[in-house]
């Protein structure tokens, strides 16, 4: 299994940079971030600092969208980098929550996300694509590499990543989920004509270690992870909106807590202390994140692993960054290279 560590973009820069160059330090391999314009600095930019200072991590954003740059120059600037680091970036990809809905637009349709996957990987890799009707080539590309992974919940968008994607991204760690969305996924590869083992399967979550199984740590750590089950309610409450409740396309396991959400604030989006989530249950944080001392993390990557998933990354905004950090490297990452 490997492992991913994702930041937000906060000034300033070298914080995320000096993160990355720790996560790598400790084992990680993979370094994601957020990508919304107006909330966070320009990930690309950083990208490129992340990728000088290291030598064997990948980086990406977890995830982009069809709508807030334009198809062509979201390849072009993945194979830029890729043509001065050496094909180490991801394209982290989907309809686009924060980014597009801080900017007053409406997520991308999965239309328009299933036609800019086959356009940013063709254009990255240096072959021709249609873009808006026109022939589009980069023609500087030489021997360019950029898998693209697509983020999902919903029944629809897991098949389109199944017909579409290199890889599928889940944004949480319950096993009953996991498992669910994993069979969506292949099943549809499947149906697609596609070999379902080569989809890279990700499962991305908030990790929090602590000293103890006592209720005081674990208690802390819920409400520096509770965040997390606000930000997956915005796409449950998009899900509840369009099958309804109990639907028998979704599980309630899903959708059955966003029953008591009252809006949502982004200017506290991914943050510790989101007032927008007292709606978030006990239960949806431990089922959702990763809590408890490291045997608890190592036994549930253990469950997902079993299930299908090649990666975990950790969701890293909370009070313990570092600490959390060199715990997966001292004690977790050991476990899963053996």
């Amino acid at each position: 299994m490997d492992f991913g560590l994702v930041l937000q973009t906060d000034p300033p820069a070298s914080e995320v940079v000096s993160l990355m160059k720790r996560a790598e330090r400790n084992g990680f391999r993979y370094g994601w971030t957020f990508d919304s314009a107006v909330l966070w600095q320009e990930p690309f930019v950083i990208y490129s600092q992340i990728l000088e200072h290291t030598t064997k991590l990948h980086v990406g954003p977890m995830v982009t969208n069809p709508g807030t740059r334009t198809w062509e120059v979201t390849a072009s600037t993945f194979a830029t980098l890729n043509d001065m680091y050496g094909n180490r970036t991801v394209c982290g990809i989907g309809r686009g929550d924060s980014a597009m809905r801080v900017a007053g637009r409406k997520p991308n349709t999965l239309a328009r996300l299933g036609e800019a996957i086959d356009v940013i990987r063709d254009l990255a890799e240096g072959r021709e694509a249609q873009v808006e009707g026109q022939a589009v080539r980069i023609p500087w590309v030489r021997n360019g590499r950029l898998p693209v992974w697509m983020a999902a919940y919903g029944p629809k968008a897991l098949a389109l990543a199944g017909r579409k994607a290199d890889g599928f991204i889940l944004q949480l760690a319950d096993p009953f989920l996991t498992e669910w969305m994993v069979k969506a996924v292949r099943t549809a590869a499947e149906e697609a004509g596609r070999d379902p083992s080569t989809l890279t399967i990700c499962v991305a979550a908030p990790a929090y270690v602590t000293a103890d199984s006592s209720a005081e740590a674990l208690a802390h750590a819920r409400e520096q992870c509770r965040w997390f089950g606000g930000m997956v309610g915005n796409h449950v409450a998009d899900l509840v909106a369009r099958y309804g409740e109990h639907s028998s396309m979704v599980p309630d396991e899903l959708t059955t807590y966003v029953k008591n959400r009252h809006g949502y604030d982004y200017s506290h989006h991914g943050r510790a202390g989101n007032p927008s989530t007292d709606f978030v249950p006990d239960e949806i944080v431990d089922r959702f994140c990763l809590l408890g001392p490291a045997e608890a993390h190592i036994a549930k990557l253990r469950l997902l692993r079993d299930l299908g998933v090649d990666q975990f990354a950790v969701y890293n905004m909370h009070d313990a960054r570092e600490a959390t950090v060199d715990a997966y490297g001292s004690e977790i990452i050991p476990a899963f290279s053996l």
